[in-house]
Order: C-alpha cells, then sequence, then structure tokens
C-alpha cells in the first residue's frame, strides 16, 4: 500500500537540521478500508485554492500555501504559526491504483481516497481437475 519507510521525510529533517531551514510539515495519518486507502493531512488555515495533489510514478506530491499578513497598525504580539508553503511526499505502493485518486477538502483536512488496484485485490482461484474418488478406509 504505502511505504512505511519515507526517504523524503529523513531528507527533510536533516537538511533542516544542518541547514536550519524552517518548513511546514503536513501531518498525515493512512488507513486501508476495504477496497481503498484514505490519506488524512491537516492543514489549518490553508485556502483550498492553494492546494496542489500531484502523482508522478508512485511518488504523491501535497503542496499547500498558508499566508497572514498584519495590517499597517497592527503591533504584533507573537507570531509562532508557520507562513509560507508546506509540502509533502508519500512513496506509493504499486498496488494503489494512482490514475484514480479522489480529493476533498473541509474544515482544514485534505482527504485522499486512493482505490487498491484490480490486480491486487484478493480473488477466488477455480481449481480444475478431475473429481477425487472415495477412498474406502476400511476395506484396508
Amino acid at each position: 500500500m504505502l511505504l512505511r519507510y519515507d526517504p523524503f521525510r529523513d531528507l527533510d529533517q536533516v537538511t533542516e537540521r544542518f541547514f536550519g531551514e524552517r518548513h511546514g510539515r503536513i501531518p498525515m495519518d493512512a488507513v486501508r478500508r476495504a477496497d481503498h486507502v484514505e490519506l488524512y493531512f491537516d492543514l489549518p488555515g490553508v485556502s483550498g485554492d492553494t492546494l496542489d495533489v500531484t502523482v508522478e510514478k508512485n511518488v504523491l506530491t501535497v503542496r499547500a500555501e498558508r499566508r497572514w499578513t498584519p495590517r499597517e497598525d497592527d503591533d504584533v504580539i507573537a507570531s509562532e504559526r508557520f507562513q509560507g508553503a508546506y509540502s509533502r511526499q508519500v512513496l506509493l505502493g504499486d498496488t494503489l491504483d494512482t490514475d484514480r485518486v479522489e480529493a476533498t477538502y473541509r474544515d482544514g483536512v485534505l482527504i485522499l481516497t486512493i482505490p487498491v488496484a484490480e490486480q491486487a485485490k484478493p480473488r477466488k482461484v477455480e481449481v480444475k481437475g478431475t473429481p477425487a474418488k472415495a477412498i474406502d478406509v476400511e476395506s484396508s
């Protein structure tokens, strides 16, 4: 389904530690439900028109932006919330149908629904052959 090891995330953490760069991280939950996977990304305060979701090969990328500009006469007392670009990349397994990803955004949560590919779904295999002969256990 999803690859648990995410080299993009590890690279982001190393870059942040080494260069001291600050960028927005997008927390995510992933759940498999029957024949699809749902990904939930928390993006509070992000306008839906700044969202960009792309899939290239098996890499899903979510980008968003949150901006806030104080008014000219504002006296900003604290400014701790991240402003700027957010991004997150997720490695998808070959068992997901990346051509049919659906996205919904409401209440600050981006929900992506990705169906399991038909070839990855469990299926019944018919066993062919001649019927087995009855074995008489008592005559032995």
